[in-house]
């Protein structure tokens, strides 16, 4: 029997809770803000799947019907917590574009933001986000981040793949991060320490076959020197995103 899906969140409900008030206080003294505060909590202490109706009342020290009359189900609280997360994202909607350097100063600053918002709340990664409910943070976030491409000549739908580019750069760069740090905290070691501990028995598997991997030899030791680690995240942040506003520039130049 395959595992219960979790109940897909109604879209007019999650659309009217996101732009709606929020302070609203029932006879609990709850309000959709405080609920929404609290299941982030538990999310960044333990990932999406911790959090549930009864988890959130339990933090908020409240029975767990006292939730529904604010928020119909867990689809819809993932909704709010989504949109909440980038509530904080720009002091503005024009910050991105005041930014030093242009429109390829604006991209970075973008990257550089998304990028803390994803290590903050690695639980993000977690959430389908192709047919995510529009909120109210969520549309001036795209607001503010299409703003530096507009006037450079570029179509919207390239505005738009410009910017998709740079962002599923940083979410892909922000998971690898994510899951080094999952897996660290897992096993208890570092990076540096797992590879010392494995280093005889690759040394020795891998002896017999120099010949046949020679390249992915040769590179994968550089690299494992250079960061003691696979991968360093934060430096394929950096080098990606150098290498997408280079692509990008040479669009625009076309124009």
């Amino acid at each position: 029997m395959s595992p219960k899906k979790a109940a897909a969140p109604d879209p007019a409900r999650s659309l009217a809770l996101l732009w709606g008030s929020h302070t609203k206080a029932g006879r609990s003294g709850l309000t959709v803000r405080s609920i929404v505060a609290a299941a982030i909590e538990l999310a960044d202490a333990n990932g999406l799947e911790a959090v549930s109706m009864r988890m959130v009342a339990e933090q908020l020290k409240v029975g767990t019907m006292s939730l529904y009359t604010h928020v119909p189900g867990k689809g819809e609280l993932t909704d709010l917590m989504f949109d909440n997360v980038y509530g904080d994202l720009y002091a503005d909607v024009d910050e991105p574009a005041r930014q030093p350097g242009g429109w390829r100063g604006a991209l970075e600053f973008i990257a550089e933001r998304n990028w803390d918002v994803l290590t903050r709340h690695p639980w993000i990664h977690e959430v389908p986000t192709i047919r995510n409910a529009l909120g109210p943070n969520i549309t001036l976030k795209y607001e503010a981040e299409l703003r530096p491409l507009d006037g450079l000549g570029l179509t919207d739908v390239e505005m738009d793949s410009a910017l998709t580019l740079v962002l599923t750069h940083v979410q892909g760069t922000a998971r690898a991060g994510a899951e080094q740090l999952r897996t660290q905290r897992d096993t208890g070691l570092s990076d540096e320490e797992w590879w010392r501990e494995i280093s005889p028995a690759l040394t020795h598997v891998m002896a017999g076959a120099a010949d046949r991997f020679p390249v992915a030899g040769r590179v994968g030791t550089s690299v494992g020197e250079h960061f003691q680690s696979v991968i360093d995240p934060a430096h394929a942040l950096k080098f990606g995103l150098t290498r997408i506003l280079d692509g990008i520039s040479l669009l625009i130049t076309s124009r």
